[in-house]
């Protein structure tokens, strides 16, 4: 009998929050009073347990509820159900953190390349790595085209679609991929430094396979992909059929009561991202440097055998900010600027060039140290 551990913070009085603890365990396992259950074992083997309960700020709680791994059924979408299906819509309740016993983790496979993967790609050993958005969605695929090339030719190592950008009139994904490859293979060629291009999947499990089929025909290593938007369970078996790509995951969805170190550096991780993408401090959303961090460490340090995932702090970044944040996070990182680079227009070349300069120089300074 094997038990995982979920960790979960309560809002509550303190004279109530072993009830409130207790009914969270109910609601995470059978759904209903113990006094309904006349079956030993499942009272025994089934029912969560309340483990721990400990304080954590004026009227909240640490709370740790042992559930049984046999309940997940070892495969995403119960996994997920059990940890935070029903209690997700209780407002009191936060998650913040589970711990997997090996023989239920050694079920997932997690990142196929990880960073060490990324930096063999990018011939980038030791480096920051560096990323751009194409933006704004609206342009045709020939707009698209000119930005992607000034992009590549600046010496960005991966240009990304904007989350926004899928299928639409204006840029329909079998023609701009295609389009967009090419961009980034001759620049390539004519810069000799790797540079790749990483469109959007998204849409019905269908869809994504369709499209998914059509990026690796045309030769794409990395895509784009938001975990929540398409679902962790259909992220999850993208990942298994389509095992060649490199998974960036976008955090788009993603504002729930689940703690952001859980959910991108952990969650995503444990499904198969291997680079994820989330909210920096000091952006245009309201992240602390210190959960910044977490999401950092959470992504990177040793789990299992488990590859680290790459993080990418993203999120009205400046590339006066290129130093600061390679300094913050090290060099397993890689900088994702994409509008602060957009803003010199037809200086773009330029300001592109600058950004990776940045970025090696930043590099050579930690080298010296």
């Amino acid at each position: 009998m094997a038990w995982l551990t979920a960790t979960y913070e309560i809002a509550s009085e303190p004279e109530q929050i072993e009830a409130r603890a207790a009914a969270l365990a109910l609601e995470q396992s059978v759904e209903c009073p113990l006094e309904a259950i006349g079956d030993r074992r499942v009272l025994d083997e089934i029912v969560a347990k309340v483990d721990a309960i400990r304080p954590s700020g004026a009227g909240r709680y640490q709370v740790d509820i042992k559930i049984a791994t046999e309940t997940t059924g070892g495969e995403p979408a119960q996994l997920m159900n059990m940890i935070f299906g029903n209690c997700s819509i209780w407002e009191n309740v936060r998650f913040l953190d589970v711990d997997l016993p090996a023989p239920l983790l050694s079920r997932f496979r997690g990142p196929r390349h990880g960073i060490a993967g990324i930096r063999t790609l990018l011939d980038a050993p030791e480096r920051a790595m560096t990323c751009t958005a194409l933006k704004p969605q609206g342009l045709p695929v020939a707009d698209l085209v000119k930005i992607c090339s000034t992009f590549a030719l600046g010496g960005v190592d991966v240009i990304k679609d904007d989350h926004g950008i899928a299928d639409q009139t204006y840029s329909p994904f079998a023609e701009r991929v295609p389009a967009l490859q090419h961009a980034v293979s001759e620049a390539s060629q004519r810069t000799e430094r790797p540079v790749f291009y990483a469109p959007t999947l998204t849409g019905t499990p269908r869809v994504l396979r369709k499209h998914a089929q059509l990026a690796r025909d045309e030769g794409v290593r990395f895509v784009l992909v938001a975990p929540m938007i398409v679902g962790l369970p259909a992220f999850f078996d993208l990942v298994e059929e389509f095992p060649e790509f490199v998974y960036l995951a976008h955090p788009s969805f993603s504002g729930m009561r689940i703690d952001p170190p859980l959910l991108f550096g952990k969650l995503f991780r444990l499904f198969g991202a291997d680079a994820t993408i989330f909210v920096n401090y000091g952006g245009r959303f309201a992240y602390t440097p210190d959960t910044s961090r977490a999401i950092a460490t959470a992504a990177r340090e040793p789990w299992s055998d488990l590859a680290p995932t790459l993080p990418i702090p993203a999120g009205g970044m400046t590339l006066e900010r290129v130093e600061e944040m390679i300094a913050f996070y090290g060099p397993d990182v890689m900088l994702l600027i994409g509008g602060n680079l957009l803003i010199a227009r037809e200086h773009l070349l330029e300001r592109t060039r600058e950004f990776v300069s940045r970025v090696y120089l930043s590099a050579l300074r930690e080298a010296t140290r």
